[in-house]
């Protein structure tokens, strides 16, 4: 039997299918205009990519915020939950899960057991998630995946506001200037780093450290991160799948 978990966020919805013992498949599809038609998109594409009859699904759980928009799953959970038990998976010695996201980030607690024990989330603003990264590469005219190579060995200039809309003006104000895109690459992942600090401290961390979200694939940043926090953080090829992990973990 196969469980199935859907995490359907602001900006890409994922898919994991777990057997029962490992991860047999997942995928990545822009969430777009429709969580719905995304989420449907993807469980037939992993059943027919995968070969996997319907009828041996054991369940699907849904996640993230457009989990009430699948009426075709069996059960919703949360993304905490979720994002906790996807990294105890990954590895047993998680204690701690920073997640960045599309709109909001979280650090989430876990027992020795890999029960969520207390997290904080940040959901106010777009303020060091990847909709921040995204508008600010836009204003550089660069992908959001080039921001990280573009800062690996830049210095990076002080983006003073962490106000989406205000610090947009302040990197179209720094290309004016003349300010190279390379060093403003890096002062972007530094503000999302300070920020994500920020809320990391207002909790204790343990040893080990899980890094989930599409944001996670910036080397950069978590190089950042781990000086800042003063710790070794991991950060995997699921990590952009973890609340989908959970959640198929969750529903076998």
């Amino acid at each position: 039997m196969i469980s199935i978990g859907i995490d359907v966020g602001s900006v890409a919805a994922k898919i994991a299918a777990f057997d029962g013992e490992k991860i047999i498949a997942t995928a990545i599809l822009p969430t777009g205009w429709s969580p719905r038609e995304v989420g449907e998109q993807l469980l037939k594409d992993i059943l027919e990519k995968n070969q996997i009859p319907r009828d041996k699904v054991k369940s699907i759980v849904g996640t993230g915020y457009g989990r009430v928009s699948l009426p075709f799953i069996d059960k919703k959970i949360t993304e905490i939950t979720c994002h906790g038990r996807g990294a105890f998976f990954i590895n047993p010695e998680i204690r701690t899960v920073i997640d960045i996201g599309g709109q909001d980030s979280k650090v989430i607690k876990l027992d020795d057991t890999g029960m969520v024990v207390d997290f904080l989330m940040n959901d106010k603003c777009a303020a060091g998630t990847g909709r921040f990264l995204q508008v600010m590469a836009n204003a550089l005219q660069v992908d959001i995946s080039e921001l990280s190579e573009l800062a690996e060995k830049a210095e990076p200039v002080n983006i003073s506001s962490m106000c989406t809309v205000f610090a947009e003006s302040e990197v179209v104000s720094l290309i004016a200037e003349g300010t190279s895109k390379e060093k403003i690459a890096a002062g972007l992942l530094q503000s999302v780093c300070n920020k994500t600090y920020s809320l990391v401290s207002k909790m204790d961390v343990e040893d080990k450290v899980f890094f989930s979200g599409g944001v996670s694939r910036s080397k950069v940043l978590k190089e950042m991160l781990e000086e800042k926090l003063g710790v070794d953080i991991i950060s995997t090829e699921e990590s952009q799948f973890l609340g989908a992990i959970g959640a198929a973990i969750l529903g076998f």
